[in-house]
């Protein structure tokens, strides 16, 4: 039985996927999958407008923040694509410096919207990635079982700090000054598809 040494995926892999994919590269390994379906992607932008008034733009909150949806991030030799993340302001890369397509500065907050499709390397690959690189705080939203999951860095992993289910009030490390229902987040009918 011979062992062939698996090929590091590189970031021409990424550039060759069709333009419906997203690609990620993590611990050398190409991940690919299809854009979001409608439950994922409503989830993400109704978060995203929770918090970019409040948070980014300053709007009956502390400001403070920069908020982005679905930046590539290359840290180190890995390549994720997170749903949302937030850098505090003052860590956010200079525009000036960061004049390619992708950030590589850290962010201190990530979400990642939960799939069957995702799921497993959400959390494991990336959320190891994302404790390797001193991510503070990662929160897992997922539509199907309307939960989120408020994780904090503890060291090298992280702890669960709160949990969320249906429709309840959510205020939640890093964003406390904000509180929502996280009914919002999730269509109001189940017949869209998931991927």
């Amino acid at each position: 039985m011979s062992l062939e040494k698996q090929r590091v995926a590189t970031y021409a892999d990424i550039e060759a996927l069709p333009p419906n994919m997203v690609g990620q590269i993590l611990y050398g390994v190409l991940y690919a999958q299809p854009r979001p379906a409608p439950r994922h992607a409503r989830a993400s932008s109704i978060l995203g407008g929770e918090l970019i008034g409040p948070f980014d733009q300053g709007r009956d909150g502390p400001g403070g923040w920069i908020l982005l949806d679905e930046p590539e991030l290359h840290l180190a030799d890995h390549v994720v694509v997170p749903d949302i993340v937030g850098w505090r302001a003052e860590r956010f890369p200079n525009a000036a410096a960061e004049s390619q397509a992708y950030l590589s500065i850290a962010p201190d907050w990530v979400s990642e919207v939960l799939s069957p499709s995702t799921q497993q390397i959400d959390r494991t690959d990336k959320l190891s990635i994302y404790a390797s690189f001193g991510v503070a705080h990662a929160w897992y939203i997922d539509p199907l079982a309307q939960t989120l999951e408020v994780l904090e860095r503890d060291g090298s992993t992280y702890k669960i700090a709160s949990t969320f289910k249906n429709s309840d009030n959510v205020c939640a490390p890093p964003f406390e000054a904000h509180t929502f229902c996280l009914a919002n987040l999730w269509l109001p009918s189940a017949s869209s598809t998931e991927s």
